[in-house]
């Protein structure tokens, strides 16, 4: 099994529509080299082809949007400095709202209208792949939304033969993912291989008549149809209970902690922003690793103290 999630931050990229190269100028610029040489001295505003005025990004016919943008986006004014103060993620009423795409786990997401180029595109979110153990096997970028289909084209990438996919891929949107799989014919490999399905947590908030998700995408089916996924434990008084027998939400408490380090990224350029978050990434798979061969090795000398504790028994009698 596999766990994936996304956590919505990225680097900033070249405004110009769906091109996610690095900007030709990391301070104030909005355009890669390329587009910074064909959109020349037109005004910023998306669709206008006037002459832009000297010392701003706007004709002037749209001075007034100009002048909101850098009122808006100067750390000199009150707003810009306390959104320097505030505390990573936190959003205050006075200030604008950011233009994302806000998905529904199991809805396809919204388009969002640009309006101008005034300043540069951001990459929507970071997408991580680990096991239920916490180990980070994958990472990427989605530029405009976390869609089913990007999720599957990074799949394909990641798992391109059949030998390495995984029997179970859990994710948030699994149902979405599921019925885009179908649509697109690619379903036609993962069924031979792999089964989607929803993470414990947001599995409770999907809608109860959708019987494609709750018939093919349930985290813990007790039909019988994934045993692989139910194991029978037994509490303090010895009584039999049923529980998952993996950590779904292992992406979730990742993303936790990758969020820690939001406020130092999001001022990164996109090269050091893949480099700081790849290494982080191996310092925590790393982690992660040596917790558990330290949790192996106390168990071990647990097992071995209780069969000596055996044997010291057996002579006694003797």
């Amino acid at each position: 099994m596999v766990v994936m999630d996304g956590i919505v931050m990225g680097p900033t990229h070249c405004a110009y529509d769906d091109c996610i190269q690095d900007l030709d100028n990391h301070c104030g610029g909005a355009f890669c080299a390329t587009h910074t040489i064909a959109y020349g001295a037109h005004c910023r505003v998306y669709g206008c082809q006037g002459q832009k005025i000297n010392q701003t990004e706007a004709c002037k016919k749209h001075q007034k949007e100009w002048t909101k943008y850098k009122q808006e986006h100067s750390q000199q004014t009150l707003m810009g400095v306390r959104r320097i103060l505030q505390r990573p993620g936190e959003s205050m009423e006075w200030q604008p709202a950011l233009q994302r795409n806000n998905q529904p786990h199991d809805e396809d997401a919204p388009e969002c209208e640009r309006k101008n180029y005034f300043g540069p595109s951001c990459f929507y979110c970071v997408e991580t792949i680990c096991a239920p153990c916490g180990v980070v096997i994958a990472w990427t970028k989605f530029d405009k939304a976390e869609s089913p289909t990007n999720i599957l084209q990074f799949l394909e990438d990641v798992y391109p033969t059949e030998e390495s996919c995984p029997d179970y891929i859990c994710i948030d949107k699994a149902c979405l993912v599921l019925r885009t799989s179908i649509v697109n014919k690619s379903w036609d490999m993962w069924s031979r291989t792999s089964r989607f399905i929803v993470d414990s947590y947001h599995y409770i908030n999907h809608r109860t008549t959708d019987y494609l998700c709750h018939t093919w995408c349930n985290p813990a089916p007790l039909n019988g149809s994934a045993p692989n996924l139910v194991v029978v434990a037994k509490d303090k008084y010895g009584k039999p209970y049923y529980q998952r027998a993996f950590n779904t939400q292992a992406s979730e408490q990742l993303n936790s902690w990758v969020g820690g380090f939001e406020s130092i990224l999001r001022r990164m350029t996109p090269g050091n922003f893949n480099w700081f978050l790849h290494v982080m990434l191996v310092y925590h798979t790393r982690y992660v690793i040596n917790r558990q061969k330290r949790r192996a090795e106390s168990n071990r000398a647990i097992i071995e103290e209780d069969s000596d504790d055996d044997d010291d028994d057996g002579i006694l009698m003797e």
